[in-house]
């Protein structure tokens, strides 16, 4: 198979795939096509603007037909993760990282987050798409039994053996219905306990199925040049076929007669999983495959692992979080830290709304109330130069506006400073100090500028992966102050 890295977010032309894909136009136009038709690939006017792009927004997209040897457009992935297409294993790297063509272990952390991040919905996403006709996510399904057989080993059936003096559970009726006794006063002696233990069996249909799908399914990965990325060691467990265990209708035909005796869960998983394997059939190489394993939308998983390194508490009850004072009376302490924002009150229905602000994250340590955005862009921030590629005048507001809502609390509760910032990821390995976003007319009301941090995206990822959160003090939001 073919293996090419792809920066999200970069303006590719038709041309430029056909290289990186080495294949002719009329395939290129078909794997554009299908990676369309999933939501992964976007198309948008080729202009000098947007090549300078570093963002997608709703409005540059055309929907537009796929022509051979078209120069009129370019092509947009908005895709973090791994597709294979085609007899291709596109690996899409986060747009952040501007400076490396292949970014093997950048990407191997990345994969680790997604997984981690995609693992609290607890199920399997066998199919890319509703259209379960045509859309089955051969890699997902390959994954999974990776990953199962790594943390669990091959599925096992035990059989009962029951021996003589064995070291198991003591069988008594059987012992005594079918052994001699010796009686001394007149109590019985048995010489020959009727024990029983349960083995594995290795010769198990099952535990050979099993084993043969996932040496197939590790040959697959390595011969993608996968192997590697998902920190995978090869498997290699038996030398049997798939034909051996009989035509697809028997496999499937068995794997359903277990499922109806297996009630362990982990076991139901795997049988269903192998199910779906030899139904589908196919192979990550095939040119009718469409497999892939990540997210397009990459900034709401940057959303989700900055709010749990830096201890989000916006969910959490009042009453459970330690404030610089007492909590007022005038708040109930099961009130959470997001049902302080006011809801906006219709007149006319005598009623709130149901929706209202909802930052990101807010953080509280010590006297400081901190109120985080994580901001998934590229900015081009240089003195003297116009911003580019900067969070909106929607997020500069609101930002400013959450700071707003929670005045009176803050004020109530004795925090002697309001931090607000901007957390955008950098491939730098510190952080990088991108002064602040203010607004005159809303400093006026006492509100705190927004600092713009630049926080290394590798550093993050090692902080939610093992679980600890990070230290305020690296973001050093006194910086400007100390500066001028």
């Amino acid at each position: 198979m073919i293996s090419v890295f792809i920066r999200e977010q970069k303006r590719y032309t038709q041309d430029e795939l056909c290289n990186l894909l080495e294949c002719s136009g009329e395939l290129a136009t078909n794997i554009i096509k299908k990676l369309k038709e999933y939501g992964v690939l976007k198309t948008v006017k080729s202009t000098d603007k947007q090549k300078d792009l570093t963002e997608l927004s709703d409005a540059d997209v055309e929907i537009v037909d796929v022509e051979i040897g078209d120069t009129e457009y370019l092509y947009v992935f908005t895709f973090v993760g791994v597709i294979t297409v085609a007899g291709r294993v596109l690996k899409c790297y986060p747009k952040y990282l501007l400076h490396a063509e292949k970014p093997i272990s950048e990407l191997k952390q990345v994969l680790r987050v997604l997984e981690k991040y995609s693992s609290k919905e607890q199920i399997i996403r066998m199919f890319n798409s509703t259209d379960e006709s045509k859309a089955f996510n051969m890699l997902a399904v390959i994954l999974f039994l990776m990953n199962d057989y790594f943390m669990n080993d091959v599925y096992s059936n035990t059989e009962e053996i029951i021996e003589s003096n064995g070291a198991g559970e003591i069988l008594w009726d059987k012992t005594i219905n079918e052994t001699f006794a010796f009686l001394s006063n007149n109590r019985p002696y048995y010489i020959d306990l009727q024990t029983k233990r349960r083995v594995n069996d290795d010769y198990d249909y099952f535990k050979r199925l099993h084993e043969c799908i996932l040496t197939k399914a590790s040959t697959e990965m390595k011969d993608a040049d996968l192997l590697t990325l998902f920190d995978y060691t090869e498997v290699d467990l038996t030398d049997e076929d798939l034909d051996e265990f009989g035509d697809k209708d028997y496999i499937l035909y068995r794997i359903e007669k277990e499922l109806n005796v297996q009630f362990n869960t982990r076991k139901q998983m795997v049988l269903k999983t192998m199910y779906a394997y030899i139904e589908r059939g196919g192979h990550l190489s095939d040119m009718d495959c469409l497999s892939m394993f990540g997210s397009n939308s990459f900034h709401r998983v940057w959303e989700d692992v900055c709010a749990d390194i830096m201890d989000n508490q916006l969910n959490i009850k009042l009453g459970m979080i330690k404030l610089p004072r007492k909590l007022s009376e005038a708040y109930d302490k099961n009130t959470k830290l997001i049902d302080i924002i006011e809801k906006p009150m219709w007149t006319a229905t005598k009623q709130t709304a149901a929706d209202t602000l909802i930052p990101d994250l807010i953080s509280i340590r010590d006297t400081d109330f901190i109120i985080f955005d994580a901001k998934y862009y590229n900015a081009i921030l240089i003195e003297n130069q116009r911003p580019k590629g900067q969070p909106g005048i929607e997020s500069v507001t609101k930002q400013y506006l959450y700071q707003l809502a929670y005045q009176k609390f803050i004020r109530e509760h004795g925090f002697e400073y309001v931090r607000n910032c901007f957390l955008l990821p950098t491939e730098e390995d510190k952080v990088i100090f991108k002064g602040e976003v203010v607004m005159d007319m809303l400093s006026s009301l006492g509100l705190e500028a927004i600092k713009v941090r630049y926080i290394p995206a590798t550093k993050v990822y090692e902080y939610y992966l093992s679980g600890r959160k990070m230290n305020y003090d690296i973001l050093d939001f006194d910086y400007e102050a100390k500066q001028s």
